[in-house]
């Protein structure tokens, strides 16, 4: 079955979390926070997916595309995606330049009008099909009262319910066995020091109830490559109720991979900050 982990709600300001996922789908708003660099090739077959699996489920969303100044004319490419979609589906609020991945997020929330958001990679990595779990799973009736507050795919924990989750397998696809020594390495390492009871926590497609997420970000410090990992750790500090959802994850289709033996290093220091502060 879907995997879940933690408390119902946070220690603060839950109840509203709560509010915001009492309602049925149809009133729910899906903002899908995306940050782009280079990724000219990958947003249109992105974008046509998200809208595909938003229309085929009957859901409001929205798409924010965060550009950081890409030099091979992303910007143009998301423009010319608005006027197909519209300006109330496709939102773009790029950058002055590369500022970091978690500071992205921050800066794609504010434009956001869901009361649900989601994040994930443009590089066609993560694939919009997966969507569909992970709000099913959200409201799911094993899921504490308002639903969980965190759905994150995992691509290491296999399983899933039939009732639930339409496929039930997990995997990466695409990577050599260096890449794939080093995601689980990250991992292993993160799990063993600072016990989270997630299994991916470097992953980077998640659905999180907005007022969950703001708290969240209120009390991450990173702003690069472990912004993922503190941010689920912080989350179940606060006592946020995470489920996971099985996912494939495929290698990039285009464009070259930003994992550089720096963000290696960058996440290996802060698992060792996390386990002094959190």
């Amino acid at each position: 079955m879907a995997r879940s982990s933690g408390k119902t709600g946070g220690k603060n300001k839950n109840t509203s979390a709560n509010k915001n996922s009492s309602t049925s789908t149809q009133e729910n708003k899906y903002s899908v926070i995306l940050p782009t660099y280079n990724e000219r090739r990958n947003l249109p077959i992105v974008t046509w997916l998200l809208a595909r699996t938003f229309t085929e489920h009957d859901l409001d969303w929205e798409l924010i595309i965060v550009d950081d100044a890409s030099p091979d004319g992303t910007q143009t490419i998301a423009e010319q995606l608005r006027k197909v979609y519209s300006a109330s589906r496709i939102k773009i609020h790029p950058r002055a330049g590369k500022l970091g991945l978690g500071t992205a997020y921050v800066h794609g929330l504010q434009f956001a009008t869901g009361n649900f958001i989601i994040i994930m990679d443009a590089d066609f990595s993560h694939h919009p099909k997966f969507i569909a779990d992970m709000i099913r799973v959200q409201a799911c009736s094993s899921a504490p009262p308002g639903g969980y507050d965190i759905v994150t795919g995992t691509r290491y924990a296999q399983g899933g319910s039939t009732d639930i989750t339409k496929d039930n397998s997990a995997g990466v696809y695409g990577w050599d066995l260096k890449r794939k020594v080093v995601s689980r390495g990250a991992n292993l390492l993160a799990d063993t020091v600072l016990r989270p009871g997630v299994s991916d926590l470097t992953g980077s497609f998640r659905l999180y109830k907005r007022s969950v997420l703001e708290q969240v970000m209120e009390v991450t410090e990173s702003k690069g490559y472990t912004f993922q990992m503190e941010m689920m750790v912080r989350a179940k500090a606060l006592g946020f109720s995470v489920a996971e959802v099985p996912i494939t994850f495929v290698d990039r289709v285009h464009g070259e991979s930003k994992l550089g033996g720096g963000e290696i290093v960058e996440y290996a220091k802060g698992v060792v900050n996390l386990w002094l502060k959190v």
